[in-house]
């Protein structure tokens, strides 16, 4: 008889528990004890499998096939923005607490392939509660070794941090809850705490994984290629230490030496134990022999699971759930053109995010500090010390990483078997469509191509791998942001350098200003992290708490080739929408508790617990 038990709690907050597992039997009425669990090894096992339950998907999996975090940032914007996906929704503010599509609707991972109606908030705070009922249990349970004992404690603990973690950057303070709370408790001492705070407790979670004897930094068998290590511990750790240390949240303490000593001891433990950047390409046959090859196959390829890998930059990617991205987010011309089996273009860049590659001597297109003259993005402001920037040729001479993260007009792709050439001018097959009714063609004059393997079409349903939740790259950066904001220079400018050598892009200038230092790390990220769902938290956290995204997401822009009578073009920039987008207010910093959770602990508490503006 199957499992189907259920731990109900009087509040969301705390979780509920509705799992299945096939070698769980019930007991007459329905229910199993804790006893019952943990008195049997196999039990125990499977419980700890609950606790691997609801790992996000990203990317694509957000409601409506939207990769709504990018979407929600100033680096894309989603075609079809009349519909009912989840960036439409909020670019027409019709969003609430009651409800909001980016928190409320998802595929789950323990749902197959259907959208799930339960929240973030719920979710994760009943995974944090299973993985605190697991760790209060592990120790006197029946397990076939104490080696297995360990490494079980450990997986729990950078379990919860990590769900925690992922509530800190949707929601900021949440509570710091260290035991199962009974289900008759009085809650009333209940409170939200600092980032900070939240951030230790993370932090304690993660060393106990840290300092276990039987985790492994690496994972080399397939078959566990979900579970995680002392390695995924890390990059949590760090990462959390950063966003205590950012505007949002810092409540106006500086952390950030505390961020920079975090984040680079976690850069040296992991290159240490065998993680490195991913420069050489495998595949030349796919992916050329261009300097970002190697850059745009890391997220074309899953990681493998040897002892030897291939790929040593990835440290934690999910397994399974694949997603045909050439269907629902990059290119389209509804059948023209021989592109057939398309169902939208999807999330599309914007020309805020072109404007971010440097030209190939390292200098930025526009001034870091200011890049617009304009609100509304029309005006660039271009940086005086570049040379290399041809407004009238405005792809060549580029970052190498460009091409390798989006399509622009003359970018040539494969399908079918057959080279073509994008075309976004007028009469184009891949032209601008400013209508928010349809899907196919881009409202920005750009297409995405960064996670979609060369040459993948309907003819041979080549899909991109599942997501990875992190990787080195990412952590270097993170590295580098917290070095170039606690005054530690040079390792800012070397751990920069380390990202931009992989793909030939020079060296950072010597002797740069603390504040030039963080704006080129900003810029860096933005360029390297571009589609990775880091933009969307990058831009909140850089906030102070009544700060808004107006600079950023209020306006944004494309670029229209016009096309001469010689067949040259001119390039012209856009507003992609008459009116302001919405999800560019302080509100939108943070997604709001759920509004019927937020009231019930409010009632306990005394305390507001929703999060501002909503």
């Amino acid at each position: 008889m199957k499992l189907k038990y259920c731990i109900i709690s009087s509040f969301i907050m705390l979780g509920g528990l509705c799992s299945c597992a096939d070698v769980l039997d019930t007991a007459p009425d329905g229910r199993l004890s804790m006893e019952d669990i943990f008195s049997d090894p196999i039990k125990v096992g499977a419980f700890l499998n609950t606790c691997y339950n609801h790992l996000p998907r990203k990317g694509y999996f957000y409601w409506g096939w939207d990769p709504a975090p990018v979407s929600l940032s100033d680096d894309a914007w989603t075609s079809g923005d009349g519909g009912s996906g989840a960036s439409p929704k909020v670019y027409r503010g019709i969003v609430s607490a009651s409800d909001h599509p980016v928190r409320d609707a998802w595929l789950d991972d323990s749902q197959k392939n259907t959208w799930c109606t339960n929240n973030y908030w719920a979710r994760y705070w009943q995974q944090i509660r299973l993985c605190t009922q697991f760790i209060e249990n592990i120790d006197d349970a029946a397990v076939n070794s104490e080696m297995d004992r360990d490494r079980f404690r450990a997986e729990a603990h950078v379990l919860r941090a990590y769900f925690y973690s992922e509530l800190v950057k949707w929601f900021g303070k949440v509570p710091v809850v260290r035991e199962s709370i009974a289900f008759d408790a009085n809650f009333s001492g209940m409170r939200r705490e600092s980032v900070y705070d939240v951030a230790k407790f993370i932090e304690e979670d993660c060393d106990a994984a840290i300092y276990s004897d039987n985790l492994p930094w690496r994972i080399t068998t397939a078959s566990e290629g979900l579970r995680v290590t002392k390695a995924v511990a890390w990059a949590i750790k760090s990462k959390m230490m950063l966003f205590a240390a950012s505007p949002l949240f810092n409540e106006g303490a500086d952390h950030w030496e505390e961020a920079y000593t975090v984040n680079r001891e976690a850069v040296n433990e992991l290159k240490s134990h065998g993680y490195e950047l991913f420069k050489e390409c495998t595949n030349p046959t796919t992916y050329g022999t261009g300097k970002a090859a190697a850059f745009r196959q890391l997220f074309n390829t899953a990681a493998d699971y040897v002892a030897e890998p291939r790929d040593r930059e990835t440290i934690w990617q999910h397994v399974g759930h694949t997603c045909f991205v050439w269907h629902i987010g990059y290119i389209g011309s509804k059948g023209m053109n021989g592109i057939d089996g398309t169902y939208a273009c999807g999330a599309c860049p914007t020309q805020e995010l072109v404007d971010a590659f440097n030209t190939l001597d390292g200098e930025p297109i526009l001034d870091l500090e200011k890049p617009y003259k304009d609100e509304k993005h029309l005006q660039p402001n271009y940086n005086s010390r570049n040379i290399q920037y041809n407004p009238d040729d405005p792809f060549a001479n580029r970052d190498p990483r460009m091409e390798e993260t989006l399509m622009h007009n003359g970018s040539t792709f494969v399908w079918s078997g057959e080279t073509k050439t994008v075309q976004t001018y007028k009469g184009g097959y891949n032209e601008i469509n400013l209508n928010p009714g349809q899907v196919y063609n881009t409202r920005t004059g750009y297409y995405h191509c960064k996670f979609v393997q060369p040459g993948a079409c309907k003819q041979n349903g080549i899909q991109t791998p599942a997501w990875k939740f992190f990787r080195l790259a990412e952590i270097i950066l993170d590295y580098a942001e917290a070095a170039a904001e606690a005054g530690h220079l040079t390792d800012a400018k070397d751990a920069v350098d380390e990202i931009r050598a992989r793909v030939g892009m020079p060296k950072l200038l010597d002797n740069l200003s603390q504040k030039e230092m963080i704006l080129r790390v900003r810029n860096e990220r933005q360029v390297e992290l571009a589609w990775e769902e880091c933009r969307y938290f990058d831009l909140r956290r850089w906030q102070q708490p009544e700060g808004d995204l107006s600079e950023s997401c209020q306006w944004l822009t494309g670029m229209e080739p016009i096309r001469q009578s010689d067949g040259t073009f001119k390039y012209e920039r856009y507003s992609i929408s008459k009116n302001p987008r919405g999800g560019y207010e302080m509100r939108d910093l943070l997604l709001p508790v759920p509004v019927a959770e937020a009231a019930r602990l409010e009632a306990v508490t005394g305390e507001s617990w929703q999060n501002p503006g909503w």
